[in-house]
């Protein structure tokens, strides 16, 4: 599961237009390649940064959730804010995700939250401090003491956070973006019903927290978040019986 950001200044290439190449590129890894995640990680940055000609600083970047049965293992990689959530029969749900890019700027993230709380909404001034905020995770990106992300720099890959599970005590998992696991947490719905449910029980999940965004919470009072949608996607895996 990947998940673009547009770069914050001129780029070579849009998100979308890094963020399918390096899907595919890391699908294909994952079924031919017995390496570990980091490895296949690594290799399907540097390749996609050389193929598009990307230079660090100035592409998209992209959060990466990697799942893969090996063997008799169950292993799982985060890179950015989306989230793992696996159930295991002795440990029950244990969270994997990447809060380093929370810890950048955290004077403009507390600023922009506060005024959402007041009801000032998505105005002018919002845009702005995000501005601000932005310039200051660009500086922050790929940097000892910063925050890791699938860019243009391939020791990204060395710096994820990868979490391995015996298969037999995995119950299921499920990946979320942080678009839609913020919302999923405020409402209080439970990761183990989001994990039984079919595609289009899914769909409909992720249709009704867009609505309750546009219709209970448009701006951003209850939920203080940087825009009122962001994207939302979730899926769902369990081992076969």
């Amino acid at each position: 599961m990947l998940d673009g950001a547009s770069s914050f200044g001129p780029a070579i290439v849009q998100a979308d237009e890094y963020v399918d190449p390096l899907s595919r590129q890391l699908a294909r890894l994952l079924q031919s390649d017995d390496r570990s995640l980091v490895d296949v990680l690594r290799e399907a940055i540097r390749s996609v940064a050389s193929s598009l000609q990307l230079k660090a600083g100035q592409a998209p970047s992209s959060t990466v959730l990697l799942t893969r049965v090996l063997g008799e293992r169950f292993e799982v990689l985060v890179l950015g804010d989306s989230t793992a959530i696996v159930h295991t029969r002795t440990g029950g749900e244990i969270r994997t995700t990447d809060p380093r890019l929370s810890d950048i700027a955290t004077d403009l993230r507390e600023q922009y939250r506060q005024r959402l709380k007041t009801g000032a909404g998505y105005d002018g001034d919002h845009r702005a401090i995000l501005r601000q905020l932005q310039a200051q995770e660009l500086g922050e990106r790929n940097t000892p003491g910063g925050y890791w992300i699938a860019e243009a720099d391939e020791r990204a890959a060395s710096n994820a956070i990868v979490q391995s599970f015996a298969l037999s005590d995995v119950d299921w998992c499920v990946l979320a973006t942080d678009g839609a696991q913020r919302t999923i947490d405020h409402l209080g719905i439970q990761w183990g019903d989001v994990a039984g449910m079919d595609e289009p029980a899914l769909a409909d999940l992720l249709a009704m927290l867009h609505r309750w965004e546009a219709e209970e919470d448009p701006n951003g009072a209850d939920l203080p978040r940087p825009k009122r949608h962001d994207d939302k996607v979730v899926v769902t895996w369990s081992p076969p019986e």
